[in-house]
């Protein structure tokens, strides 16, 4: 492993006292790994450096222990990060971060799909919990299901993922709607595809999943376009930790 190198507050700069700034809700796990993804991929946290100790770290950051151990299992899981346990272990900066498995959108293109997302997905859930039918939210539920049972098996749980989103815009009773969030989907599917997919990611995904089919349910339509903006907030953490910066 290279140099083991502890960051202190002595050593820091200032760019590097911001990663450790405190992290805001709603989607502290989320913006915690885009936080220290992006710090890695920068060259900010460079290979071998260790992170502070969870304690003190989960203080800097003001978040739960428990949030932080999530967000550093989906690093480890992407192979950005490393655990080393015994005298001497921590957790470390990956020798060899991944970068991605294809080229980087442009960043216009990238903000594009994602902005269009917003839209259509958050219209999708108003109009879902004003006229969504049982067959609806059964639809639902079935790939909330699915991605449940299927772990960190990364393909076939993206396609109940998409199975999902398409069966939100179908209870929406909206044919365009179905036509547009069909359209949304196949262009993140190509955002989804430059990444690695922790599956501590997948889980906390599916929870929301879970969580806007009650909400539906209940006919709180304020409540669904909310989580669902929260979701889709948190995917884009994880996209922008993940992603390479552009050459």
């Amino acid at each position: 492993m290279a140099r083991q190198m502890y960051l202190s507050v002595m050593d820091r700069s200032a760019a590097v006292e911001a990663i450790f700034e405190r992290v805001q809700p709603p989607t502290t796990f989320e913006e915690t790994v885009e936080r220290l993804g992006t710090a890695i991929k920068v060259g900010l946290l460079p290979p071998g450096s260790r992170l502070p100790p969870e304690r003190e770290l989960a203080e800097q950051l003001d978040i739960s222990r428990s949030t932080l151990r999530q967000a550093l299992t989906a690093l480890v899981q992407s192979g950005h990060l490393v655990a080393a346990r015994g005298r001497g272990g921590g957790t470390f900066v990956a020798a060899a971060p991944p970068l991605t498995v294809g080229p980087v959108p442009p960043s216009q293109k990238f903000r594009d799909v994602l902005d269009y997302r917003v839209a259509i997905e958050t219209g999708a859930a108003l109009l879902a919990a004003e006229r969504a039918q049982p067959e609806d939210l059964e639809r639902m539920r079935e790939q909330v299901e699915s991605m449940s049972a299927i772990g960190e098996d990364f393909e076939p749980y993206r396609r109940a993922d998409i199975r999902f989103h398409i069966a939100l815009a179908e209870a929406a009773h909206s044919h365009r709607l179905v036509g547009a969030m069909t359209e949304v989907q196949g262009d993140m599917s190509e955002l989804i595809a430059l990444i690695a997919h922790p599956e501590v990611v997948l889980s906390q995904s599916n929870a929301q999943h879970a969580q806007l089919v009650d909400l539906i349910e209940a006919h709180d339509a304020a409540g669904a376009a909310e989580l669902v903006r929260k979701h889709l907030e948190g995917t884009e953490h994880i996209l922008i930790a993940l992603l390479p910066a552009e050459a």
